[in-house]
C-alpha cells in the first residue's frame, strides 16, 4: 500500500477517528488494546482482549465525556501492517475546564482489520483524573 490518503488503513484510520464508537466495525474479533492508562499501576494493567472489550471501553470513555469527546486528528499515516495517528483528544463537560491532551494512537493491522491498539496520552494521569471526577 501506499503511504498517504490513498492507503486502506489510513482511510480505516480516518473513518474510525471521528467516531470512536466504529471500533468494532474496523477491528478483528480477538483485538488487542493497550488503554493510555496501562502504565499507572503496579503491576501495569494487561491489555483489553477480544472485540467485546475494546467496544465497551471506547464507549466508556465517550460516555465519560457525556458524549463530547472529540478526537481531533492532525495527522494519520499508516501501510498494510501499521497505523499512527497523532492528534489532541479534546472534551467539555459542563463545569469543568476543556480537556485538550495530545495523543498518538498506535495500530497493528493484519487482513484489513486492526488487531493491537496502543492508547498513548501526553499526560495519562492527567486524562484519567479528568474521566472519572
Amino acid at each position: 500500500m501506499a503511504r498517504g490518503d490513498s492507503s486502506a488503513t489510513v482511510t480505516l484510520l480516518k473513518y474510525l477517528y471521528q467516531d470512536l464508537s466504529r471500533i468494532s466495525e474496523v477491528s478483528s474479533s480477538d483485538i488487542l488494546l493497550h488503554p493510555a492508562d496501562r502504565d499507572l499501576c503496579t503491576p501495569p494493567r494487561e491489555p483489553l482482549r477480544g472485540i467485546d472489550a475494546a467496544q465497551a471501553h471506547e464507549d466508556a470513555l465517550i460516555a465519560a465525556t457525556g458524549g463530547a469527546l472529540v478526537m481531533d486528528v492532525q495527522s494519520i499515516d499508516g501501510n498494510e501492517h501499521f497505523g499512527v495517528v497523532l492528534g489532541v483528544l479534546r472534551a467539555t463537560r459542563s463545569g469543568r475546564e476543556e480537556l485538550a491532551i495530545p495523543f498518538c494512537g498506535v495500530w497493528r493491522f493484519q487482513h484489513g482489520k486492526a488487531v493491537e491498539h496502543w492508547e498513548n496520552a501526553a499526560d495519562p494521569k492527567v486524562l484519567k483524573k479528568w474521566l472519572e471526577i
